[in-house]
């Protein structure tokens, strides 16, 4: 990756609805050049894929969780393949400690909240969970 990807990158990660016309003003190359080089970032992996990033408003509304989870020996790749199907799980996290997996949720209700919870300890590997509830938002800095 040379400079002009780096600073592609970092634009669409910024905001990844840029259109390529934008971001070839920005950084005075032809939008075909734009172009190309997104294609070539996207098939060789770097960019995996484009995402919605939910309003501040939106977001507080959803109900949140952090769940603690311990794994059997071994299990953790195939654990973590099977987490990744779960829409509601936003983060993952591995630890060390008597901890393995620490997963950050956000759910529209509490039951779909509940029917994640069952989704995750029904998963072979995971030996035990604690879920953590958030119930608000003392502090919030923007990512």
């Amino acid at each position: 990756m040379d400079e002009l990807d780096q600073r592609l990158l970092a634009a669409l990660v910024g905001n990844s609805s840029t259109s390529t016309s934008q971001l070839a003003r920005r950084f005075k190359v032809a939008r075909s050049t734009v172009q190309a080089r997104i294609e070539r970032l996207e098939s060789t992996g770097v960019i995996a894929g484009y995402t919605v990033k939910l309003g501040r408003a939106l977001s507080l509304k959803r109900v949140r969780a952090t769940v603690l989870v311990q794994l059997e020996p071994r299990t953790v790749a195939a654990v973590i393949a099977r987490l990744r199907d779960i829409t509601e799980i936003e983060t993952v996290h591995s630890t060390t400690g008597r901890i393995d997996l620490i997963l950050q949720l956000a759910a529209e209700t509490t039951e779909d909240l509940d029917q994640t919870l069952d989704r995750i300890v029904a998963i072979p590997g995971v030996r035990d969970t604690e879920s953590l509830i958030h119930l608000s938002t003392k502090v919030d800095r923007p990512t």
